[in-house]
């Protein structure tokens, strides 16, 4: 599983830099698997990519193009896929995106996540084995009539909202 430590970011764009460029040979932010959002207004920056969740909504796949791989990651059977957006409408943090006629969502790099080794700040790390995935089921109720980059930033919003009170505090 990817983590993200949002203390950490700088919102360079390194990963999803690297993402892109990586998984298709070109550098363009909607190719990337990881998406890096610069919320200016609060003064947060950070990447959203696919968590792992407890609840797996993704799997909803009326095609059965999705499975789980042996690290957790998704993995989408381009043959199989109909693009018929089930997996990204029910994605509650927007982790997954269709462009193109493709679905984007993070694979972990079949094991070694490049966006990890690019991150300077150490803003993402990976952490292979999981024992206890995390819960998007509160999520899913806020999100559930947003498209995915509404999706991200909202997740983005309220994963940092700890961040942003004890900078407050810190400086207050």
């Amino acid at each position: 599983m990817i983590r993200v430590d949002i203390n950490k970011c700088t919102g360079c764009k390194k990963c999803e830099t690297i993402c892109a460029f990586f998984r298709s040979g070109k550098i363009n932010h909607r190719l990337a698997r990881i998406k890096v959002l610069n919320l200016y207004e609060i003064g947060v920056d950070g990447p959203v990519a696919c968590i792992q969740c407890k609840e797996q909504y993704c799997l909803c796949c009326p095609d059965d193009a999705i499975r789980i791989g042996s690290l957790g990651q998704l993995i989408v059977s381009p043959t199989s896929c109909s693009l018929c957006s089930a997996c990204e409408k029910a994605c509650p943090i927007g982790a997954i995106d269709i462009f193109n006629d493709f679905v984007y969502v993070c694979d972990l790099c079949g094991g070694k996540p490049r966006c990890v080794g690019v991150c300077t700040e150490g803003a993402i790390s990976f952490e292979p084995e999981v024992k206890e995935h995390l819960s998007l089921a509160a999520f899913k109720k806020e999100t559930k009539k947003m498209n995915p980059s509404q999706k991200r930033q909202y997740y983005l919003k309220k994963i940092s909202s700890e961040v942003r009170k004890r900078w407050r505090h810190q400086n207050a």
